[in-house]
């Protein structure tokens, strides 16, 4: 393409928005508090120690820390220095850090020394080639941030890439018993952001509350708060307790969640006296929200509810519910995921890539600038998550009259529990290990907490009688490989598994057992 036609892409935009700001708070962490000229000068500074060491464009380059502010400046140095960014999650276990690692060619491991050095020692035993930055000084690598100390801070310049170069890996959990990375192009990261810059209702002044993993929120936040002029308050973990305290002490203006960490602020003593008349929208999404909960929130913070809906391959911006459709006069409402973007095409498809009929329900399709170039070393699997020139969610949906967009089931046997995507696969492979175990089938029924739990459906062998010590085991067994949001909260024994005609468990009949009387298969 001419250069004529060059799209500003993310490191343009998040160029912009440092350049375009001094002197107002950017990063707030405890009494920590960074200045956008402060986060411009640690962002050089630390893309200027990347290129020292040899992290050049198209390096591939994973991050794993606990929130702190450097995690989003080494974000941003990143994307400015063309790297192909791939974040680990804190709450990862070795196993998938592992895989990831290997499997992404990350080369460079930015690692908090405080918190993952015995992780990062681990990773660079199994993989020899990874050299360790670490967040400060270290036994195992270079110290990253006093590399960074010694460089004057220069004027960020964007990368020589294009709008197909690969930006990030970001990974999925996996039927085939491991982690999908799902590679994204700088189109993605830079269309997902003019689509949040036009149809988001950010405040005017946005202070935004992020208590999620920094390293992942980054990805999604960094260029529209930036473009805004705004404010992270970032807090070292979700607290319901601390999560009031900052909302009243920094008169919060937004925040970003997903429906168990409403839940939770619900059930908290301070939810009836805690003073959130700053806030003026609470982004929602990653799993559906139970409308009850949903309704009773409304009623008592008012109309400040924004929903998002998407997914790692077509992030977070597919469709969306305004505040103002959080109408309490059309209840059933709530339990949609808004209207489809003018920005994207979005179909409900049937098996045979056809257009469904309308008022049926179809597996909801997208195509446009969000979607992914595929997954990484996993041609078969793009190519179903890719057939007919659409990219195929996995979600059954369908439209009311309206327009408006609701998810009933689902073609995966994923399970969304608290905003966490569980794939049973993984989990059955670990059961499966205990020698007590026959079969094992994994899926999601409906919970009060965590909108769906995990669930395990076990055969035991001949002569092993169920009991809680087993359960107990089980559990524990799950938790230590894969983390504890994998982990069953409930297992139940049965003498045989339903199966389909070819022999695989019947999952849809099996869930069907646990979702009688709902109004939908998901939660």
């Amino acid at each position: 393409m001419p250069v004529l036609f060059d799209q500003p892409l993310l490191a343009d935009l998040i160029i912009r928005g440092l350049d375009a700001h001094s002197d107002q708070p950017c990063i707030l962490l405890g009494d920590q508090t960074l200045s956008y000229s402060d986060v411009r000068s640690q962002t050089s500074q630390l893309l200027q120690a990347q290129r020292h060491v040899g992290v050049t464009p198209g390096t591939h380059v994973a991050v794993l820390s606990k929130n702190r502010p450097e995690v989003l400046t080494n974000m941003a140095a990143s994307i400015i220095n063309g790297c192909i960014v791939t974040p680990l999650h804190p709450m990862g276990q070795l196993t998938d850090h592992d895989y990831v690692v290997g499997d992404a060619e990350v080369r460079y491991l930015v690692f908090e020394p405080e918190h993952f050095s015995q992780r990062a020692a681990q990773l660079q035993q199994r993989h020899p080639d990874l050299t360790l930055l670490g967040l400060g000084p270290n036994d195992l690598g270079v110290d990253y941030l006093a590399g960074a100390a010694a460089f004057e801070p220069q004027p960020l310049t964007p990368p020589d890439v294009g709008p197909e170069d690969l930006c990030t890996i970001v990974y999925t959990g996996g039927t085939t018993g491991h982690p999908k990375g799902v590679m994204m192009s700088h189109r993605v990261w830079a269309a997902m952001t003019w689509i949040q810059m036009a149809e988001w209702e950010f405040p005017a002044e946005l202070r935004m509350l992020v208590a999620t993993p920094l390293s992942h929120a980054a990805l999604s936040l960094l260029a529209p708060v930036l473009l805004s002029g705004g404010a992270f308050h970032v807090m070292d973990g979700f607290d319901p307790d601390e999560f009031y305290d900052v909302v009243e002490r920094n008169r919060i203006t937004a925040t970003l969640i997903v429906p168990a960490m409403l839940y939770a602020l619900q059930s908290h003593e301070r939810y009836r006296t805690a003073d959130l008349s700053s806030m003026e929208t609470v982004f929602y999404g990653a799993s559906p929200m139970s409308p009850s909960k949903l309704a009773e929130a409304i009623e008592h913070w008012g109309p400040v509810f924004f929903q998002f809906y998407g997914q790692t391959e077509a992030p977070m911006v597919i469709a969306h519910l305004k505040r103002a459709e959080h109408d309490l006069t059309e209840p059933q409402r709530l339990a949609s995921c808004g209207r489809p973007v003018p920005w994207m095409h979005v179909a409900l498809l049937d098996a045979d890539n056809r257009p469904v009929a309308p008022g049926e329900s179809g597996e909801i399709c997208t195509r446009g600038p969000l979607v992914m170039h595929g997954y990484k070393d996993l041609p078969e699997q793009t190519a179903e998550a890719l057939s007919g020139e659409w990219l195929h969610t996995g979600d059954v949906g369908r439209f009311d009259d309206d327009g408006f967009l609701y998810i009933v089931d689902r073609t995966k046997d994923m399970v969304i529990t608290g905003g966490f995507n569980v794939f049973p696969r993984e989990v059955e492979d670990v059961i499966s290990t205990h020698d007590a175990v026959a079969m094992a089938s994994v899926i999601g029924v409906p919970d009060e907490k965590w909108g769906e739990a995990v669930k395990a459906v076990v055969v035991l062998r001949p002569g092993v009688e169920p009991s809680a010590a087993l359960t107990s085991e089980l559990q524990s067994l799950v938790r230590e490989a894969k983390g504890p949001q994998q982990s069953p909260k409930s297992v139940d024994y049965v003498d045989d598994i339903p199966l389909t005609p070819v022999g695989k468990p019947d999952k849809k009949a099996l869930r069907a057992r646990y979702w009688q009387g709902q109004d939908r298969a998901v939660s």
